[in-house]
């Protein structure tokens, strides 16, 4: 099938009349839908639905051979995941309401302005379209297995939740519809979105923009382009972002920075499916899918009036959120294993041996910076990395910013207080004991890592547990 064809399903325009199949045929490629197949003989019918992947089919209720009503009963009997629209020549309410007893999906007069056949088409086909993607996405849910996982092998996980996600992608990725990725920096957000875009079968780019920081000019330069002549300087025309993704995905990194008056025009560009060029009247078609990310909450910044309400939930049609890497940290050790191999490769070096003990210890650690800021540090280890083993001493202070050892700054969450739950106050020797078993249990049983994230020696830590002991 050609992946430039609008909607993935064909749409079957039934009539008698081939005038009336030219100008309907070439009123919908105007508006986007490309994917039509025409029928001025009613009897091919049945014939054209099972060799084609026919979703939506336009009837006529007047032909000679077998009328539209014949035909939307045989539809109905026989292919009943075909949507069906009937066209009349005759305006009666009784008509209609039999066509849609029958089961028909809307009802037109030839008469009617064309704008109205069209949106009535496109309603139908959303409906379709969003059909079929709740089929595919409770079977992949239900399925539990990837059908392509070569797709995400660029993204290190064993984590069942980032393998639940991975299934979801796998079944919203054909959606013509946008696809938002949260989470926060450094997770691999476009990790994601270069997946989703291999699985669309699109034959066109990635074409990936960061809109963060643009303004409203900028922005429209970048994604719509430019005719000759469209301002001062414009002495070439420029091709927009939207153009380079044609048949393919536009990515649009930030979203959550992008300013309100841009917002408006993402949302008419989303709604309409058409956008204008600077300086251009003629209006261009949308060929892409749109992917989105962001670190924001939109959620908390459309409730503030940051984000539009509107877009905000245009947006969220299809919705994945990236967990932190504090959340999923039995994925450090696969972490720490491809980086240490990567880092090996970049730096023409044999790959270290890294300490039993040093997943452990970046175990203890939050990674505010997540997945990158972890290949940073292992990267920063093995680029002075000498022996065979590789040393601990970098990433010890690399964790905690100073050479004191104090692997983070100690601070309750906002608004919290430690012992505000104690109906009791645990007196001071309860509270070093207390404090003692969290920072073991923290390191795995390791008193090295565990004296470290108390900001004391080893052999410190020993004599105080010994005390206790005692």
């Amino acid at each position: 099938m050609n992946k430039s064809l609008y909607p993935s399903f064909s749409v079957l325009l039934v009539d008698d009349e081939p005038a009336w199949l030219e100008t309907l045929s070439l009123s919908l490629e105007w508006s986007g839908i490309t994917n039509v197949i025409t029928c001025q003989d009613s009897r091919n019918v049945m014939e054209i639905v099972e060799k084609s992947d026919v979703g939506l089919a336009l009837l006529d209720l007047t032909m000679p051979n077998l009328g539209g009503e014949e035909l939307l009963t045989l539809l109905g009997e026989q292919h009943p995941e075909i949507a069906t629209i009937v066209i009349s020549g005759m305006n009666q309410i009784e008509i209609a309401v039999h066509c849609m007893k029958l089961g028909a999906f809307d009802y037109f007069v030839k008469t009617a302005e064309e704008d109205r056949l069209v949106n009535g088409v496109m309603r139908a086909i959303k409906m379709l379209e969003l059909q079929r993607e709740n089929r595919k996405m409770s079977e992949c849910i239900l399925a539990g297995e990837l059908k392509h996982p070569q797709v995400f092998e660029k993204i290190i996980t064993g984590d069942r939740c980032m393998h639940a996600i991975f299934s979801y992608i796998e079944a919203v990725a054909k959606s013509p519809e946008p696809l938002l990725i949260s989470g926060e920096s450094g997770v691999g957000k476009e990790l994601f979105a270069e997946a989703a875009h291999r699985l669309s079968g699109c034959k066109g780019s990635l074409v990936a923009v960061n809109v963060a920081g643009l303004d409203d000019n900028v922005f429209s330069d970048n994604l719509f382009g430019h005719v000759r002549g469209a301002f001062t300087g414009a002495d070439q025309a420029r091709r927009g972002m939207i153009e380079e993704a044609t048949n393919g995905t536009l990515f649009l990194d930030e979203i959550g920075d992008l300013s309100l008056m841009s917002q408006v025009k993402l949302l008419r560009l989303l709604q309409e499916g058409e956008y204008f060029p600077l300086g251009s009247d003629v209006p261009r078609r949308l060929k892409a899918r749109v992917i989105v990310a962001t670190h924001h909450d939109l959620a908390a910044k459309q409730s503030s009036g940051a984000f539009r309400r509107d877009l905000y939930y245009r947006l969220c049609t299809h919705h994945v959120h990236i967990p932190p890497l504090r959340e999923r940290k039995g994925d450090i050790p696969l972490l720490l294993d491809y980086f240490l191999d990567e880092a090996a490769r970049t730096f023409g070096k044999k790959k270290p041996t890294p300490p039993k003990q040093l997943a452990q210890l970046l175990a203890t650690y939050n990674f505010p910076g997540n997945i990158r800021e972890m290949k940073a540090k292992v990267f920063d280890a093995v680029s002075t990395h000498r022996d065979r083993v590789l040393s601990m001493d970098s990433f010890y202070k690399a964790i905690s910013g100073a050479e004191t050892g104090q692997i983070q700054e100690v601070s309750a969450p906002s608004g919290q207080k430690p012992f505000a739950e104690f109906e009791r106050l645990p007196t001071f020797g309860e509270a070093i004991e207390l404090l003692m078993s969290e920072a073991i249990d923290r390191a795995g049983g390791n008193q090295t890592i565990a004296a470290r994230l108390l900001g004391m020696t080893q052999s410190g830590l020993n004599k105080r547990l010994k005390s206790v002991r005692k």
